[in-house]
């Protein structure tokens, strides 16, 4: 990281008077992101105007787990798509930046994702501080044997004329490491996230419609453990009227400053 993406990660300088009540002598924080937070870095969410699954809803079928598993032609055109996905060019963005900024303070910083495209890793942010919901497109794992391998090797098998490349290992069907409509999160994942959410004096929700479980149900859970909600998001969410604040704004805007807040309120 240069110095200066160093300091627009932390944002704007803020004197720890003038940071927000919310923002003041918070120890722990959980952020949980959704698709929105990767926008700026060219990869498209899902349920905004331009999402992909607005613009084509039968991409959503991609997604799902049993159609995946019973139709082939549904596998290849799913392989043809991760070849194209915008996430092999993307770089992290100014809230991802921020977000990294936080996490190597002294505030003990969680980052909850709901995206699989290790851009908060790419950032800074520590591994062991990234939950990843919903799993990673940088590996692939057979469904019949459960072998993990890299994506990249997948990938090129796909460019080698594979149309639907099947395990080394057994001959399994293969698929993206990431959580599918019809599967479960894998074991831990979500208990994991919520011991976060629970310890934390501060959740940070950004870039998430706050619409899909269980990672909505994380607001909830800081909520009860006393922790204050802070929403950027450009669309309402059913948390809006339990946050403490709810900012509109561009993402890549409001985190940096958001992160400036918490830093100076932790020195207050």
């Amino acid at each position: 990281m240069t110095a200066a993406e160093s300091e627009e990660s932390a944002g704007p300088a803020v004197p720890p008077g003038a940071a927000p009540g919310w923002a003041r002598q918070v120890r722990a924080v959980a952020v949980l992101t959704g698709a929105g937070i990767s926008t700026d870095s060219g990869i498209p969410d899902f349920r905004g105007p331009q999402g992909l699954w607005t613009k084509n809803p039968a991409a959503e079928r991609l997604s799902t787990y049993q159609v995946y598993m019973a139709d082939p032609e549904v596998r290849r055109r799913s392989w043809r798509a991760r070849l194209e996905h915008p996430a092999w060019a993307a770089e992290p963005n100014a809230a991802h930046r921020a977000l990294a900024r936080l996490a190597g303070s002294a505030i003990d910083t969680q980052v909850i994702t709901q995206n699989i495209d290790e851009l908060h890793q790419r950032a800074g942010t520590p591994r062991e501080r990234v939950i990843e919901l919903h799993g990673t497109m940088f590996a692939v794992v057979c469904t019949g044997c459960g072998d993990r391998t890299a994506m990249a090797d997948a990938l090129a098998r796909v460019r080698a004329g594979e149309e639907d490349p099947r395990c080394a290992r057994c001959g399994g069907i293969l698929k993206s490491a990431t959580v599918m409509f019809g599967q479960a999160l894998l074991p831990g994942v979500f208990e994991r996230a919520a011991t976060a959410a629970a310890r934390s004096d501060l959740m940070l929700a950004v870039g998430s419609t706050l619409t899909v479980e269980p990672a909505a149900s994380l607001c909830g859970i800081a909520i009860k453990a006393g922790a204050a909600l802070v929403i950027v998001n450009r669309d309402p969410t059913p948390y809006d009227a339990a946050a403490a604040v709810v900012i509109r704004e561009p993402i890549g805007q409001a985190v940096p400053r958001l992160a400036g807040q918490l830093l100076a309120g932790s020195a207050a």
